[in-house]
């Protein structure tokens, strides 16, 4: 699921887009990471994974996964307002869950992590870097998508489900270094481009 082409969108007088994350963007991504996660999960994650956030070696993760990818289906999206990223998108294969029942529509790409700087809310680049997913799983003939969304964020989960997308039942659990957090498996399935015109 290689991406080869920005997906541009307009909305009023600004540019947005999604394309294909760069290296230079990694520490954009890193900082979106830490405010995004700051703001939503203060009461999900420990005060410490928070507070002792490493911006610098979470940029230079970012880079690796931009620059490196594990595999050519993995891949990172940033969402742009003009030439700004304020939103991002990681993808990849998913792999085995333990215990899980087959996942039905077969093979998935899992969304890793889908994050939009609060402060840029409200403006579609959830959706845009969601479709963006979208278009790429159908064009590598990928007919499933899924998340692990923490059970207790009900503002992705409405997200995921205004979009189509549903929980399944499956839960796993984190291990934090303090609370456990849970999360619960969510999946759409997509039809698969009509190549005949």
């Amino acid at each position: 699921m290689e991406p080869t082409a920005p997906f541009p969108r307009r909305s009023g007088t600004a540019e947005v887009s999604v394309r294909p994350a760069r290296a230079e963007d990694a520490g954009e991504v890193a900082r979106i990471q830490a405010v995004t996660w700051r703001t939503a999960y203060r009461t999900l994650l420990p005060p410490d994974v928070l507070d002792g956030w490493d911006e610098e070696a979470a940029a230079d993760a970012w880079r690796t996964a931009v620059v490196s990818p594990p595999t050519p289906a993995h891949g990172v999206l940033v969402a742009l307002e003009r030439d700004a990223p304020v939103g991002f998108a990681a993808y990849g294969p998913a792999g085995p869950d333990a215990g899980a029942a087959p996942r039905p529509g077969g093979a998935a790409t899992e969304i890793a992590t889908l994050l939009v700087d609060p402060r840029w809310g409200r403006r579609g680049h959830g959706s845009r870097l969601l479709a963006a997913v979208v278009d790429l799983a159908r064009a590598a003939h990928v007919t499933r998508l899924q998340a692990w969304l923490p059970e207790e964020d009900t503002a992705s989960a409405r997200f995921f489900g205004s979009a189509g997308w549903a929980p399944e039942g499956w839960v796993r659990t984190l291990d934090t270094g303090a609370v456990p957090l849970r999360e619960t498996r969510w999946y759409t399935l997509i039809e698969e481009a009509d190549d005949n015109p």
